[in-house]
């Protein structure tokens, strides 16, 4: 296998070693991971810094997550490294499914037009954490300590006091707030004495990180079955810079060292890729687990990503959820560290991404049960429906190869302001913003894009050379408010409406907007900074849409 070239970074002794009392910082995030890394560059991004500890001093070896999904992407948008993400990446809309050796179908997954991301991005682990470093120390406001390990921590009513072992001994902070994004192992939930709960299976799943030229197109193949791996599963996904990702399922009795030999891996291998040049990088197995923690905010304490949840690798749920998590977190803590919310908001942070958690644990399972039947009846119901697909669509709803990633709908969050009127589509209170495409001053831009990071209004205008007098005020009005709403409006191209100083202004290219938001003239959405929606109207009133922060904000 390929020799460890990962990236080293030098210990640096913080100023805080050196200090007669313990210091203080606002946020301290634990694990340098995809999660920890967008949690602290989003709490960067509005403002709030933090000192950033990771245990370790390099990248995560092998692919790892490597299946990114659109909402993902669209939240590096946001962040400022979606591009690059995406440029080193190799994005993909379409999966097929075999089964032994027949395609039983295919399936797109973002079939229409007008979106700027695609349904995925493969893309190592280790290059996103390259990419997510180099976004930290752009911020300018991140302290990232690398070979800082936390061995104790303690909290009361006011701080959280943290005890950090590196290589010049220990010393000690305290926070307002700490965030855990330290993995699956999460030595921070294990000091505290916090468990997960759930159940670990015993079926295992040998990961391959498989270097060669070939020509087979960037697209998700599952099998069921197959010739050169019976009575199993296997997965073949293209990654960056000529390296393939192939999984396979080993089964409850495999032993994971005697499964992780070379040798062993290389015959499987070879009896699926035949006689074609390759060269194994990386390799590793994975078991199976279905666990989260009851609560993820424990007191000052904030969990997120695999230290509050752990998923199986079916359906590419586990880093995406975790970057959702930090989505979620970063813009209440900042309302809360600002005095701008109560502590309750952050209460809303466990109970919403507790219910994303437990959506991503049920679909989880469901596509376990299917892969890896229990029973003899199980398997006879997963293989009729498997030869059914081939020739009937009705039956391709029962197959199940891993429900691949999409992000919750909150439709029960306390934040979001039921609707009054009647409105069509997907766009409800709780719903992720899709995204569209719109012109700026002349300039092809995209909705998520222009919107994000504080909250949002986007309003619907008619066909006019100025906007309503009421209307136009409101909008001013909402700008200066405690807790600001910065409004775009949305108008039909070549509409030479005036609106007031500082209101963007959307040209709706191919109505994209309209149709997706199920808009008429008056219309009006209220945004979270995290994109959600939280509240919408047929026509706009200043008030409203006042209430609506209030209760987004837990400030009524």
């Amino acid at each position: 296998m390929k020799t460890d070239s990962r990236p080293r970074f030098d210990f640096v002794r913080a100023r805080d070693q050196d200090s007669p009392q313990s210091v203080h910082h606002p946020v301290i995030v634990v694990g340098a991971g995809p999660v920890g890394l967008t949690a602290a560059i989003d709490l960067a991004l509005h403002g709030v810094p933090s000192v950033l500890l990771e245990q370790g001093n390099t990248v995560s070896p092998g692919s790892r997550a490597m299946c990114y999904a659109k909402r993902t992407l669209e939240i590096f948008d946001r962040i400022g490294c979606g591009d690059a993400v995406v440029a080193k990446g190799v994005g993909w809309n379409v999966g097929k499914v075999f089964f032994k050796d027949h395609l039983v179908y295919s399936f797109n997954l973002l079939s229409e037009a007008g979106h700027q991301r695609p349904a995925f991005i493969n893309l190592q682990q280790y290059h996103v954490e390259e990419i997510l470093i180099r976004r930290a120390r752009e911020t300018g406001r991140i302290d990232l300590r690398w070979q800082n390990k936390v061995v104790r921590v303690q909290q009361d009513g006011q701080h959280v006091q943290v005890a950090v072992d590196t290589p010049q001994g220990v010393y000690e902070m305290n926070c307002d707030w700490l965030i855990v994004c330290d993995g699956a192992s999460s030595p921070v939930r294990d000091l505290l004495g916090l468990e997960l709960g759930g159940q670990t299976l015993c079926d295992r799943l040998l990961i391959a990180d498989v270097r060669m030229k070939a020509d087979y197109p960037a697209e998700r193949w599952f099998w069921f079955d197959p010739l050169f791996h019976p009575d199993r599963s296997a997965l073949l996904h293209r990654e960056a810079d000529d390296l393939w990702r192939i999984d396979f399922q080993l089964g409850r009795d495999a032993d994971p060292e005697e499964e992780k030999r070379p040798e062993k891996v290389l015959a499987r291998l070879r009896a699926m890729l035949g006689e074609r040049d390759f060269r194994l990088e990386w390799v590793s197995v994975y078991t199976f687990s279905y666990r989260r923690m009851e609560q993820f905010r424990c007191g000052r304490i904030l969990f997120a990503g695999d230290a509050a949840h752990q998923l199986s690798p079916f359906g590419a749920r586990g880093a995406n959820a975790g970057i959702q998590d930090a989505d979620n977190l970063a813009w209440k803590l900042k309302l809360v560290l600002e005095g701008k919310a109560p502590q309750t908001l952050l209460d809303s942070y466990s109970g919403e991404r507790v219910f994303a958690a437990d959506e991503n644990l049920r679909n989880s399972i469901r596509s376990s049960d299917f892969i890896v039947p229990k029973n003899h009846v199980s398997r006879t119901f997963r293989d009729a429906a498997l030869l059914l697909a081939q020739a009937h669509p009705f039956a391709r709803r029962l197959v199940n190869s891993g429900r691949l990633s999409i992000p919750a709908v909150l439709v029960n969050s306390a934040l979001n302001t039921p609707d009054a009127d009647l409105f069509a589509g997907s766009m409800v209170p709780g719903a992720p913003a899709t995204d569209a495409p719109v012109a700026v001053n002349g300039e092809l831009r995209w909705l998520l894009q222009c919107t994000g990071g504080s909250f949002n209004g986007l309003y619907f205008a008619e066909a006019m050379s100025e906007l309503p007098s009421e209307v136009a005020s409101g909008i001013a009005a909402l700008t200066l408010d405690r807790i600001a709403v910065d409004t775009r409006v949305v108008v039909e191209p070549g509409n030479p409406i005036e609106l007031p100083p500082g209101v963007m202004k959307f040209e709706d290219y191919e109505d994209f907007l309209i149709q997706r938001f199920d808009a008429s003239p008056g219309t009006f959405y209220l945004l979270r900074p995290d994109q959600h929606v939280c509240a919408r109207w047929r026509e706009f009133n200043v008030e409203w849409v006042r209430r609506a922060v209030l209760r987004a904000t837990c400030g009524q």
